[in-house]
């Protein structure tokens, strides 16, 4: 497990350019790091709950790779079981967060606990597993514990 420090958010407006210049594709590649995706996936969770991320939340992520000129593909690009496993441990994480609190200050919450972490799937895939195009293809279930 890595000890990298994340980049943390000083402001709710930090937050909101995320969730919605994903949606509306206007973030630019540089902008795209481990903490903007869970910063604006809580935002969208939180702010949004008229966008079903279950059904959206690949399609979203894949059209934005592609107007960044990424390339959604079998090595590269949309990972769908890393972003359901990173959905289910914000929604877990969110559970029993304080969600009275400023945007900024619960994902800096979240960027710091477990579920934040880079590696946090690691704990319930293989690298093989996890890192295999079935997984970036489709969602696989976890092959070392349960999610919890």
């Amino acid at each position: 497990m890595t000890d990298h420090a994340p980049r943390l958010f000083t402001s709710d407006a930090e937050i909101a350019h995320l969730g919605e210049g994903l949606l509306a594709r206007t973030l630019t590649r540089a902008e795209w790091t481990h903490e903007a995706h869970l910063a604006a996936t809580t935002y969208l969770l939180l702010k949004r709950p008229d966008i079903d991320l279950d059904k959206a939340l690949p399609g979203i992520i894949r059209g934005f790779n592609e107007s960044v000129g990424g390339v959604n593909s079998n090595t590269e690009g949309y990972h769908e079981t890393i972003t359901r496993a990173f959905l289910h441990g914000i929604r877990l994480f969110l559970l029993e967060a304080d969600r009275d609190a400023p945007l900024h200050e619960l994902v800096n919450e979240l960027l710091m606990s477990p579920m934040g972490r880079r590696d946090w799937p690691l704990r319930f895939y293989s690298r093989e597993r996890l890192f295999s195009v079935e997984a970036r293809r489709s969602f696989v279930d976890p092959d070392l514990a349960a999610l919890p």
